[in-house]
């Protein structure tokens, strides 16, 4: 199987992250996929590897923000890496309303993705 994927894999892969379906999200990584979430102290931010691990950061995702929303996403392809940039809409734990700009890195591995690698501006007052 090829290592990159098409616009329209990430299209649905944006579509399932805005109906908050962990099965089709992971039915679209590798077993053994990382996903590097852009929130938390540490530089990387979290790091979750593997299936049940990246369930559970996806998971996490969609209980801090019930709501959250991926906008108008866009994508470009280059062999087995990627970005899909989009604009983020959430209303926080705190009831704050969040819009921040960000991205996603890819890496694809057999038509799937192997690392999801997340960024988002950081909005201050």
């Amino acid at each position: 199987m090829p290592n990159t994927v098409s616009n329209s894999f990430l299209d649905d892969f944006a579509t399932a992250w805005n109906r908050h379906d962990t099965n089709a999200i992971l039915s679209m990584m590798t077993e053994d996929c990382v996903f590097e979430a852009s929130r938390r102290p540490d530089m990387k931010g979290t790091v979750y590897t593997g299936q049940s691990e990246v369930r559970r950061g996806i998971e996490e995702v969609f209980a801090t923000f019930p709501d959250a929303r991926w906008n108008g996403p866009k994508h470009f392809t280059a062999g087995d890496r990627g970005v899909s940039e989009w604009v983020f809409t959430a209303n926080g734990p705190d009831g704050a309303r969040i819009e921040v700009q960000g991205c996603d890195v890819f890496t694809f591995r057999d038509g799937k993705i192997a690392v999801k690698n997340s960024y988002r501006k950081q909005r201050t007052d």
